[in-house]
């Protein structure tokens, strides 16, 4: 992934992105060539596996072997940034349309986990994760245990070793403080996904 050093953030910056997305993409190499799939993600505490699963049905990991290279991408925050947002552009009209994006990349080595146990283990961390800040929360063990193993025969499980991760925040930095202030205001009033993008730009501020 291309960062440029105004767009770089830190390794700890980008574990968030990772968190705060929840699911990304997944992208492997096939023998017909490139295969993705988005699931939801469980990351270890050390940071240094995150675990999923999707259905046994998707194709995806099926050409996978055990140690094979994926690419995890995750997206938190994008929104198309129209020059009209810019007020410098009255007095320098070369400007161009572009978007900002919050994202990180993660890298790492495949290991398929088609045994129940680890799937157990899986959905319930899984599920956990997302059902942590709802109140209530719904709870894997509410399942009747026969639609739960049923469920459990149709996943396959992911667990991927990471070998690096990089964040990448593209939040108008690289603009005049007056443009960057403008598009930061003018996303606060609009769809949802601008004002997600503006309240990263306060932080970015």
């Amino acid at each position: 992934m291309y960062v440029p050093p105004k767009f770089s953030v830190e390794q700890e910056a980008a574990w968030k992105i990772v968190k705060e997305a929840g699911a990304g993409l997944l992208v492997a190499s096939s023998p017909e060539g490139m295969e993705s799939v988005f699931v939801p993600v469980v990351v270890s505490e050390d940071r240094t596996k995150m675990t999923s699963h999707l259905a046994k049905a998707n194709k995806w990991w099926r050409a996978l072997k055990d140690g094979d290279e994926v690419l995890a991408v995750f997206l938190a925050a994008s929104a198309y940034v129209s020059p009209s947002n810019y007020p410098s552009r009255f007095e320098n009209s070369g400007v161009v349309p572009t978007w900002n994006f919050v994202m990180a990349e993660v890298r790492g080595t495949v290991t398929v986990h088609p045994d129940a146990e680890w799937l157990k283990k899986q959905t319930t961390s899984v599920t956990e994760e997302f059902e942590r800040q709802r109140n209530p929360q719904w709870l894997v063990s509410e399942m009747p245990s026969e639609f739960y193993d049923q469920q459990l025969k149709a996943i396959v499980g992911i667990e991927i070793l990471v070998t690096d991760i990089q964040g990448k925040a593209k939040l108008s930095q690289n603009r005049p403080e007056i443009d960057h202030n403008s598009v930061r205001d003018n996303f606060a009033q609009g769809t949802l996904g601008e004002q997600n993008v503006a309240n990263r730009m306060n932080l970015d501020n």
